[in-house]
């Protein structure tokens, strides 16, 4: 399968149906299943022992059988059920871990398949749809297996006590287990066809209210800052509304749940027939006894039945939605044969052109290199492509023709990994983790010591404002960083950059959230950094565009001129028109400053 990452989980699954991908998750723990297994078998066996003992016991008492001939009975009784305990611990054991092995190596192998998919695919899946296949389809897996499973196969066998047990009562008594079986399996298979669609959609619309719900949290600054808190509970509430309305009608299905009645038609019939018996001279009253204790048995399969098949319907369906996204193939991999050479830094773009959609680019035809060592800045109106391009050299994602070359090889035959290990970008929107800001200096070398964390922290000019917090270097940030300003999430981010050394180093204007004063030691920190490596920026700051080796100018995904700084001031009327208009909101900052 085509994937960007591939986990090395040390066991293979069947992706080729939802049946065979719950079978190879089942084979792989042979021995709590057959705990399970056996569990199930003795409960029902001691459980059918019984009215065998107590229809005895009965006859003894008609004989005028004394107390001590009794005893023998009771004796039997206590004892079978409590080896019968003993073992339904052991079932019950079993099938717990059974089920939570279960739903741990699915989630594993959910999650190893989502980090291998491309950010095409995440770019067109909502996040709250994946989390609902992460946590809630996951979970309906466990409670597939347990309660599910686990009910199913312990209610097998006590439908087949019944069919074992009324023969060697009398023989035409199992005339009407037989009946009650065959008539069983047609309402259940009925009962399973109809619930199955429900059930998928019951989790295909619960997936659709948690990413909708995701979303709206996601952006409830928007939600506030415009006032539209009603709006957004009107479209939850429709969406919750689906939810119940699907559950409401899987409801119905399971109230219409026919064995409940052919239960009791059966011990009526049973019943009947087993005193048209007795007139006959046939059976005694203590095998009527028996037998109807064997046709009591029945009663768990029938009611334990209506929660286990809803429960295996809902996992089901929720394994064919977790099968969906794991049998995805991403447009990239990780070839992992590929080459893996310290870089030099190089970059070539040879007549590039992309679009996130098909027959929609957004670069047309992108050509430009850059020295090892060299500093390029990306410059145009936003929407012009220049974050686009530099996805493309770490192969975020493929171009649609032509190449793109570090040191003289395509991207494509390098090792993906060896690839983005040594490309350092620095987003205008700067991701941190919800973890300490040691932890998110030193995300890409987790083994860097304290010392050389604030090492380059101080490179950074992070320094300073993370020693005024109580917890300095531990303070755990908030999600996605929200409790620091912009300008100190840039500082964490380049300090994270600087920590990985990389040949590479993009700044996506990085520092737009940063005021001119601290820019000025940033700036210094990037200069530092940048000698030696392959430097791309892509800036509106003047001070950064002038230091430009080369710089590269786009409009509209098209690169319409490049040169160095003063050969473009003359030479190109784009680059001057941006040029005019990035000066004046510089001039304004030094202005303000003064």
């Amino acid at each position: 399968m085509s994937s960007e990452f591939i986990a090395r989980i040390p066991y293979k699954t069947n992706h080729t149906s939802s049946f065979r991908f719950i079978i190879s998750h089942i084979a792989r723990h042979p021995v709590v299943g057959m705990i399970m297994v056996i569990g199930a078998f003795s409960n029902a066996a001691l459980a059918a022992a019984v009215p065998y003992f107590i229809g005895l016991a009965f006859n003894a008492v008609i004989a005028g059988s004394t107390i001590e001939g009794i005893v023998g009975f009771v004796f039997a009784i206590i004892a079978s059920q409590l080896l019968r305990g003993v073992l339904q611990l052991g079932r019950n054991f079993s099938s717990e871990i059974f089920a939570q092995r279960i739903e741990r190596d699915v989630r594993d192998e959910l999650y190893a398949s989502l980090l291998g998919k491309s950010m095409t695919f995440h770019d067109m899946q909502p996040v709250g749809e994946i989390m609902a296949r992460v946590t809630n389809d996951v979970r309906e897996m466990n409670l597939m297996m347990n309660p599910g499973m686990n009910l199913i196969i312990g209610s097998g066998f006590f439908l087949l006590a019944p069919l074992v047990a009324a023969p060697a009562i009398y023989p035409s008594l199992i005339l009407t287990p037989i009946i009650f079986l065959t008539l069983y399996f047609i309402t259940q298979y009925r009962f399973i066809t109809t619930l199955h669609p429900i059930a998928e959609k019951v989790r295909a619309s619960f997936g659709h209210m948690n990413a909708s719900l995701a979303e709206t949290i996601d952006g409830l600054q928007v939600v506030k800052g415009a006032a539209k808190e009603e709006q957004e509970i009107a479209e939850f509430n429709h969406l919750a509304d689906t939810v119940a309305s699907y559950f409401i009608r899987q409801g119905r299905i399971e109230a219409r749940y026919l064995p409940f009645l052919l239960l009791g038609l059966a011990t009526v019939g049973g019943f009947i027939h087993s005193i048209i018996l007795y007139q006959a001279g046939e059976i005694d009253a203590g095998k009527i006894i028996a037998f109807m204790g064997q046709l009591f048995m029945l009663q768990f399969p029938v009611y334990s039945s209506l929660r286990s098949l809803s429960q295996v319907a809902l996992g089901f369906a929720s394994a064919a939605r977790i099968l969906k996204i794991i049998t995805i193939e991403t447009d990239l991999d990780q070839n992992e044969s590929g080459y893996k050479q310290p870089m030099r830094g190089a970059i070539t773009f040879k007549n590039v052109t992309f679009g996130y959609t098909d027959g929609n680019p957004v670069i047309h035809d992108v050509s430009f290199t850059v020295q090892p060592g060299q500093t390029v800045a990306i410059v145009g109106q936003t929407g012009s492509g220049k974050t686009t391009l530099t996805k493309l050299v770490n192969r975020i994602y493929d171009v649609d023709s032509g190449e793109v070359l570090v040191d003289g090889i395509n991207v494509k035959d390098w090792n993906l990994a060896a690839l983005r290990s040594q490309i350092s970008i620095i987003e205008q929107d700067i991701f941190l983790f919800s973890r300490s800001i040691a932890d998110n200096i030193a995300f890409a070398k987790p083994d860097m010591s304290p010392a050389e964390i604030e090492a380059v922290a101080n490179k950074a000019q992070a320094h300073d404002f993370i020693s005024t917090f109580p917890e300095g270097y531990e303070t755990v940030v908030g999600q996605r960083g929200v409790t620091l300003s912009g300008g100190q999430r840039q500082r964490l981010a380049i300090a994270r950059a600087f920590l990985t050394d990389p040949p590479i180093l993009v700044l996506d204007d990085s520092t737009s959230a940063i005021d001119s004063a601290t820019e000025d030691r940033i700036q210094q920190a990037i200069w530092a950094a940048s000698k030696g490596r392959t430097t791309i920026l892509i800036t509106h700051r003047l001070s950064q565009i002038r230091w430009a080796d080369h710089i590269v100018v786009m409009r509209q995904g098209r690169v319409v001129a490049q040169g160095n700084h003063e050969d473009l001031l003359q030479t190109s009327d784009a680059y001057r028109r941006i040029f005019a208009r990035y000066e004046m909101p510089e001039k304004s900052e030094h202005i303000l400053e003064s």
